[in-house]
């Protein structure tokens, strides 16, 4: 199974123009349909959940990690497994515990000079065991409060972009450049695509694009593809659940252990629905397709 860390990851599909898919099953039944698609298309692939999705869908990160490695081997695809927004540090702690190969410390709520201070004993800490860490500049709005609990947005100011990263030795770096969790309220969302550049042409480091569910193909593509490189970790969770409760034939969200407890034939059903998103994400928006190649050793 070819665990790939974070960073080698994203700066390979940085490099050559592309994204990759940091999908949120939300819960242990479908890591294998996310997994099932990146295959399909032979492409790199990231398996991540928030801190509070493991409160609104009723699953531990130590479950949700041996899910995923009691069946990662089966996928010989560059694989990784992520925690996803996180404010709490004993979270964050218990997820590196568990086997999650990178971690988000979201501090983005705090001062520019908090943020770094709490970041960086993250990247400190995390760096010790061999795990990769991704931090929040900017604030990222939400519209379902599941991944962030703030709905206000603060865009990224490119020059704090590069103190922050010279100071915290962070891997990855999600910015918010117009893009909002949860399921969009205007069909387009206005890309700030001049912020995305200012930061590139000062930052090396993977930039991360929250809030990919619902935009058009082409808004994420011409984020992928800025010149040297734009994001290459596009984060994708509403999505999924919606093609899964849309193949269910149902509005509301159901916990892990409601989704455990259903007809398995049902199910697989739903399942397929999900892989078959992936499948077009990877396809249509990331441009990742036959990219698993990338990564041979």
């Amino acid at each position: 199974m070819p665990i790939v860390n974070l960073s080698s990851m994203l700066k390979t599909a940085q490099q050559a123009g592309y994204g990759i898919g940091s999908f949120s099953p939300r819960n242990v039944y479908l890591i294998e349909y996310v997994l099932r698609g990146a295959l399909a298309k032979a492409s790199p692939v990231i398996v991540q959940i928030s801190a509070n999705e493991f409160n609104w869908f009723k699953v531990s990160a130590k479950e949700f990690a041996e899910s995923f490695y009691k069946i990662a081997g089966d996928y010989n695809i560059p694989i990784t497994l992520h925690l996803d927004h996180t404010k709490n540090i004993d979270i964050i702690k218990d997820a590196i515990e568990a086997g999650f190969n990178s971690v988000m410390i979201d501090a983005s709520e705090k001062s520019f000079e908090e943020n770094i201070k709490i970041t960086k004993e993250v990247v400190e800490y995390a760096h010790a065991k061999g795990v990769e860490v991704e931090a929040e500049l900017g604030r990222i709005g939400a519209t379902d409060k599941i991944e962030t609990e703030n709905d206000e947005e603060l865009y990224t100011v490119p020059q704090e972009a590069l103190e922050f990263v010279e100071k915290t030795k962070v891997d990855a770096l999600a910015i918010s450049i117009g893009t909002a969790h949860g399921i969009y309220k205007v069909k387009d969302p206005k890309i700030d695509y001049e912020r995305l550049k200012q930061i590139r042409n000062l930052i090396d480091t993977p930039l991360v694009l929250h809030g990919g569910s619902g935009l058009p193909a082409q808004t994420v593509l011409n984020a992928i593809k800025i010149a040297g490189g734009g994001v290459s970790k596009i984060n994708i969770a509403t999505d999924l659940e919606q093609a899964f409760l849309k193949a269910l034939g149902l509005n509301n969200r159901l916990t892990n252990q409601e989704i455990l407890s259903m007809d398995k034939d049902i199910l697989y059903k739903a399942g397929l629905e999900v892989q078959k998103t992936v499948e077009e994400k990877i396809e249509l928006y990331l441009g990742s397709k036959e990219k698993a190649g990338d990564f041979q050793r």
